[in-house]
């Protein structure tokens, strides 16, 4: 399980007669990860197959059972686990959901901004809080194991262990793990540790702080803004008994208590269907995510914290000044052609990109959504047409068109359901759209 090679030529084989191994997606020394499907079933799954050393593969398999029984909206779910054997090297898998991108495949490029750390942290800090009230502490949080799936992010659930067991590891793997894994001792106040570095991580793109060494407390760097500096002292007493404890870290980030600034935090606008509430309801959590985990699907754009509705029908919203007509210059958008009125756009929403996201722009992102529209004018679905390359960008593209008006359409003096096809042009100076009506 050394050679990296060898896991490679394992593509193609089936595990245990139900999963077969598909894209290699990463190994470690003792592990490797493979892309497979879910029996019956076409959604993706990772598999991941484990060294079975040492005679502790039936304490594994218990622990991964176990997980599999958790339920929470930000936690891996865990699908199924067991023994195998490639190549006459005995192994452990376990199937789980698949994650496309993860933290740490961000962090080369760029720390995170604020804002983005203040989306991060209330699903994780609600994930760990329902692992600890199970009985479980995490023992591994660190940012390769924050992951994105969907629109979710969501934290690993592969070495969860009881609180009460003691490592049979007695070491300390690196800065992430709390000082008293070294003497084998993992606990919630642990997870609370790793929850600090990986917090300044995030924010500086570094662990130095951590390393050990130092008799005293590790200060993070004055770089990391309040209350994220403030958060992550409390987290890293060398004392396990002096950190703070989750629901403390979950005050520090009420929008009253907190020093971002007030842009970071703002709630996306309602929609007519929906309501402002706090950062604590799970749902409204996902959506403020929504951003952030486009951006960990790319991995080198940002989040945005708000987006902005412009009441007019042909003006671009941001950016440049306005082209005469140059909104609907695309030939390959096909036009309505009827004796009727067509209808027109009353009220459009332009997504609104962060200046950091908007450096990342080489020429043009073009995303084409398709919105199907009632005889009132108002949008009842959207779903992509040609998403372009960034799904980032793509996201923000879908939720603005959902929110446009369009002008009742007339069809033989009534009233008719119409079909558009809305074209968000993203640029660094300035994005623009426009609507044409499409045959249904």
């Amino acid at each position: 399980m050394s050679n990296p090679g060898v896991w490679k030529t394992w593509g193609g084989r089936v595990v245990d007669g139900k999963y077969t191994l598909r894209q290699w997606l990463g190994g470690s020394d003792h592990s490797a990860v493979f892309l497979t499907e879910l029996p019956g079933q076409p959604s993706k799954a990772a598999i991941k197959l484990v060294a079975n050393e040492g005679g502790d593969g039936d304490r594994q398999l218990a622990r991964w059972r176990a997980a599999a029984q958790l339920s929470h909206p930000n936690l891996i779910r865990i699908f199924d686990g067991g023994r195998c054997q490639l190549d006459n090297t005995p192994l452990l898998y376990f199937l789980m959901e698949f994650a496309e991108e993860d933290l740490s495949q961000i962090l080369p490029h760029r720390p995170l901004v604020p804002g983005e750390a203040t989306d991060m942290l209330p699903p994780l800090l609600d994930a760990l809080k329902y692992v600890h009230g199970k009985g479980f502490v995490h023992g591994r949080i660190k940012p390769s194991n924050v992951l994105a799936v969907g629109n979710q992010l969501k934290l690993s659930a592969d070495q969860l262990a009881p609180s009460t067991e003691l490592s049979s590891v007695r070491r300390r793997r690196d800065a992430y793990d709390a000082p008293e894994t070294a003497a084998g001792i993992v606990s919630p106040a642990g997870d609370v540790w790793s929850i600090g570095v990986t917090l300044v991580a995030a924010l500086t793109q570094t662990v130095s702080f951590a390393e050990e060494g130092s008799p005293k407390d590790p200060d993070p760097p004055g770089s990391v803004p309040e209350p994220f500096r403030g958060i992550a002292r409390e987290c890293l007493h060398l004392d396990p008994k002096r950190r703070c404890a989750i629901s403390e870290i979950q005050a520090r980030l009420h929008s009253v208590g907190r020093s971002v600034p007030a842009t970071v935090s703002t709630v996306s606008p309602p929609s007519a269907t929906g309501k402002r509430r706090s950062l604590a309801v799970g749902a409204l959590a996902i959506a403020l995510l929504a951003a952030l985990i486009f951006f960990f699907s790319r991995g080198k754009t940002g989040t945005n914290a708000k987006t902005p509705e412009v009441p007019t029908s042909s003006a671009p919203a941001v950016g440049p000044p306005p082209k005469p007509k140059a909104a609907t210059s695309d030939t390959n958008i096909p036009r309505k052609r009827s004796s009727g009125s067509q209808g027109g756009v009353v009220h459009q929403v332009i997504p609104d990109v962060s200046r950091n996201s908007r450096n990342t722009i080489r020429g043009t992102i073009k995303v084409t959504v398709r919105a199907e529209v009632d005889a009132s004018g108002k949008v009842t679905s959207a779903k992509l047409k040609t998403p372009g390359p960034s799904r980032y960008f793509a996201g923000l593209a879908l939720k603005s068109a959902e929110r446009w008006e369009f002008s009742p359409a007339q069809a033989e003096e009534q009233t008719a359901a119409t079909t558009w096809l809305i074209q968000f042009r993203f640029r660094r100076g300035g994005t623009e759209a426009s609507a044409e009506r499409v045959s249904r």
